[in-house]
């Protein structure tokens, strides 16, 4: 067998184990689920609520993460300064400590701290509410987008955004009209990992924003709360709920996505 071939049959057999391995999961979960159960889930207003909510702040959280975070990955791709490699490290500390960490750091931020009483008392409720369901998700998700966004940018040669500049383009201007277009893919990489984090994100959430029916309860939430009350069916049924709503959103953004690619070739 040629080197070609092998690496042909070896890539497709590793994508196939964990397809396999993938559809195995999801199958444990559909044959243990009766269709009534898992259509009056669906329809009841407990799990309307849980969809529009996880949905709603998924959304936000990855909209105020990408306004974030691409002018941060921005400047730690562009830009030398005084302790860089710190600050690179400390963008992927809510990546890579445990979620309930998270969440109880950011309780004890909101409850305990002297700044973020301030921010609880004077500006914004957070604590056990729909908004701290946003900021825990931003929390996580938001280095997902600076980390993709980051890598695009260092692949970008700074000469185009030079001779932008040289023919009377001011700084943010060539920021705006040549660097983000020919990152946008990256970008929208990014901001795709951060939604699907933010949708999925149980321990900081439930830490930050309380694990309340009807008032900040995710999808992920859903399912703690059903399996904590021993309905283990229905957690079930959340659970394929979930899992369907998070690919259906992901097919349609990748076919916008597929869309407006071929618009821009035309």
């Amino acid at each position: 067998m040629k080197n070609n071939d092998f690496l042909k049959f070896f890539s497709l057999f590793a994508l196939s184990v964990f397809i396999l391995f993938i559809l195995m999961i999801v199958m444990s979960i559909v044959t243990n689920i009766s269709f009534e159960t898992f259509y009056d889930s669906l329809f009841s207003k407990e799990i309307q609520f849980a969809i529009k909510l996880s949905l709603e702040t998924a959304s936000i959280a990855t909209i105020l993460g990408t306004l974030l975070g691409v002018p941060a990955a921005y400047a730690l791709a562009r830009y030398n300064f005084k302790g860089k490699d710190i600050v690179d490290s400390i963008v992927e500390l809510p990546v890579i400590l445990p979620p309930l960490i998270t969440g109880f750091a950011l309780l004890v931020f909101f409850g305990n701290t002297v700044f973020g009483k301030f921010i609880t008392e004077n500006i914004i409720e957070i604590l056990f509410t729909y908004k701290g369901t946003i900021i825990a998700q931003f929390f996580v998700a938001t280095p997902f987008i600076i980390r993709t966004s980051k890598s695009v940018f260092e692949c970008i040669d700074e000469k185009y955004e030079l001779i932008a500049q040289s023919l009377g383009s001011k700084k943010y201007e060539s920021f705006l009209d040549i660097v983000i277009p020919m990152a946008k893919n990256g970008i929208i990489a990014g901001a795709i990992l951060a939604w699907a984090r933010s949708i999925g994100e149980f321990g900081a959430t439930m830490m930050l924003a309380g694990a309340t029916k009807m008032k900040t309860e995710t999808l992920p939430i859903a399912v703690f709360l059903n399996i904590s009350l021993g309905d283990l069916e229905k957690a079930l049924a959340v659970s394929l709920i979930f899992l369907l709503v998070a690919t259906l959103v992901l097919v349609i953004i990748r076919s916008v996505l597929k869309i407006g690619e071929n618009n821009d070739r035309l």
